[in-house]
């Protein structure tokens, strides 16, 4: 499939790149790395990074903004993205060809080409390997395309803490390492935290809940979030604080925004993207992520959740 896809990429004068809402390291690591690679190995070809913007990623790479008649003959990739619903920009279907590159379960295999790696870390890591697989013919990698991948392979492994990092992983990164960029003043904006959002944090800490099974959960309204002064996007990424906790084995964050309950799901040991995907959600084995519309479900997702933990005593 790498073959194909570079095929692909070696036959289209413009590639445009997508990936998914609310965006994360991984998905502008793999995204932006890839454009990267593309525009260093072959110059005369236009490339295109497309996407809402996420204020605290911007260091990492900007993205342009396009009208429609760019997408005219062009070849669109989505990295990062399992269900189409989640493209960030919808213009997605405009192109000539449409490939997919993903490393979740893959519950909606959109495209004309798929790549699809569930063992993968990331899918920063896969473009890196899929640049491996292309060296002989010319793929290059410059540094800011090291950069990015390992920023994003950094970001879906939870510094190289979650289960998913493999000895793959951790060799890649090694290789991304011996590049020219600044290591610490990438973790420096990756992980810094507003004062706020610092306070939120002692917030969450203080006032989440655990059951005897190991279920815990914490619920952010929106007076929360105006009190202080956090946004649903930072509260959201506060999930995994949780995961220090001794006892707990599976929890929920719930996060209000105007029109909608914002749903990250985390686990140690059970499985939990079945129970994300019963809501309208998805994701990996051991964190998911969801989008309800009232507290009713907010709920019933509470009682799921405690009798998956209960299961696995």
């Amino acid at each position: 499939m790498k073959k194909e896809i570079l095929a692909q990429i070696k036959q289209a004068e413009k590639i445009i790149i997508h990936r998914h809402i609310r965006p994360d390291p991984d998905a502008m690591g793999s995204q932006c790395g890839l454009a990267e690679i593309i525009k260093a190995s072959y110059p005369d070809k236009k490339v295109i990074t497309v996407g809402e913007s996420d204020p605290s990623l911007e260091f990492l790479y900007k993205m342009d903004e396009i009208d429609d008649s760019e997408y005219e003959k062009a070849l669109v990739i989505v990295c990062d993205t399992a269900n189409q619903e989640r493209i960030s920009d919808q213009r997605y279907k405009k192109g000539l060809k449409l490939i997919k590159i993903d490393h979740h379960p893959n519950a909606d295999p959109y495209g004309d080409l798929l790549w699809v790696d569930t063992d993968a870390s990331s899918v920063s890591e896969m473009i890196y390997e899929f640049y491996l697989s292309g060296r002989e013919e010319g793929l290059l990698l410059n540094d800011k395309a090291a950069e990015l991948i390992f920023a994003g392979i950094v970001g879906d492994t939870g510094r190289f803490l979650f289960p998913s990092t493999s000895k793959k992983t951790f060799e890649y990164a090694a290789e991304l390492a011996g590049y020219e960029f600044n290591r610490s003043s990438l973790y420096t904006e990756l992980y810094k935290v507003k004062p706020n959002a610092a306070k939120m944090s002692g917030y969450v800490l203080q006032n989440f809940s655990m059951s005897s099974s190991g279920a815990a959960s914490m619920i952010i309204k929106n007076e929360t979030l105006e009190k202080y002064g956090v946004t649903a996007s930072q509260a959201s990424q506060l999930v995994s604080l949780l995961g220090e906790i001794e006892g707990i084995k599976a929890w929920v964050l719930f996060v209000e925004e105007k029109d909608q309950i914002r749903v990250r799901f985390r686990s140690k040991k059970p499985v939990i993207n079945e129970l994300a995907r019963k809501y309208g959600g998805g994701g990996h084995p051991f964190a998911s992520g969801a989008s309800i519309y009232s507290w009713e479900e907010a709920d019933r997702i509470l009682e799921d959740l405690e009798s998956l933990c209960q299961s696995d005593q």
